[in-house]
């Protein structure tokens, strides 16, 4: 079993010391977010490797040498500003948690996720390349793989659809991105590519991967029989995500994860640091079945 933490919430730049005190107890818990009474019990034991998605991973760097897991870093390190990440921490900070990661877990355990790409009056085809060759000029040497994607159409996109104002991306658009990406990514000893999306690049340089594939998985893991995650629809191996929508105080303008502010709010304040749960108490009713390898 591969811990997915998280695709749901930025569990990492939040509740780190929920998750370790979680990890030092040995379990888990997590609700089906379809079926609510029902809740799966995941013991450390069972979890053979532990996906990081952060877009802050300093509070947990104190505690890497700790986990008895092999672990994954994929850091969300964007070049936009508090108009669209209110709650992000400076990015040159995000820079040095990237490169002491680097230094703790090992280059190839750590990629960066330029994600999504989005043009507005502000956010300029030719301000993501100036903002692209600066990252790549600051973790060279600690970064050897980089995954972009495009902003979609969730709820929250449509929400604030004001304040991000989004332009179109042209075909020629696409091929700017793709070949002046990899391009840099070459100079700097780093490939480029996307996961599941329909511009995927490839014609310009990108490689053709999935973020979690199966022989990342195999190289993390040793298992060579790990299913693929058929809810994604991507060929990303299957992975088991322990957040809870609607609990990142990040408040990025386009998160597809944060959709209603009022219940982020609320959720917060449910938030118990003793409860095996992210969110929310055990109930008596509850129906807790282990989940298997």
């Amino acid at each position: 079993m591969i811990l997915n933490v998280s695709g749901r919430c930025d569990i990492v730049a939040f509740y780190t010391d929920w998750f370790m005190k979680r990890y030092q107890e040995g379990y888990v818990d997590v609700r089906n977010p379809f079926y609510p009474k029902m809740v799966s019990r995941i013991y450390f034991e069972d979890v053979d490797a532990i996906v990081f998605c952060t877009k802050n991973p300093l509070p947990i760097i104190p505690y890497l040498k700790k986990i008895e897991k092999p672990i994954l870093f994929h850091v969300t390190l964007t070049p936009y500003q508090k108009d669209l990440e209110p709650g992000v921490i400076d990015k040159n900070k995000i820079i040095a948690g990237i490169q002491e990661i680097s230094k703790i877990l090992g280059i190839e355990n750590i990629y960066v996720r330029y994600d999504p790409i989005l043009i507005n009056p502000h956010y300029s085809l030719s301000y993501h390349l100036k903002a692209f060759q600066r990252l790549c000029e600051r973790l060279d040497g600690f970064v050897e793989h980089i995954i972009i994607s495009f902003v979609d159409d969730y709820k929250n996109v449509r929400n604030n659809s004001q304040e991000l104002s989004l332009k179109e991306l042209l075909k020629e658009d696409y091929e700017t991105i793709g070949k002046e990406f990899s391009r840099i990514a070459k100079i700097h000893h780093m490939t480029v590519q996307t996961c599941f999306e329909k511009e995927n690049l490839v014609e310009y340089g990108f490689l053709k991967r999935d973020c979690v594939d199966r022989n990342l998985a195999f190289r993390l893991t040793g298992k060579t029989k790990l299913k693929l995650w058929k809810a994604r629809g991507c060929k990303c191996v299957e992975m088991v995500d322990i957040g809870v929508y609607n609990t990142c105080r990040h408040f990025c303008k386009y998160c597809y994860a944060n959709f209603d502010e009022k219940k982020v709010k609320e959720n917060i304040q449910n938030h118990h640091p003793d409860s095996s749960l992210l969110i929310g108490n055990l109930k008596e009713d509850d129906q807790i079945v282990r989940r298997k390898k």
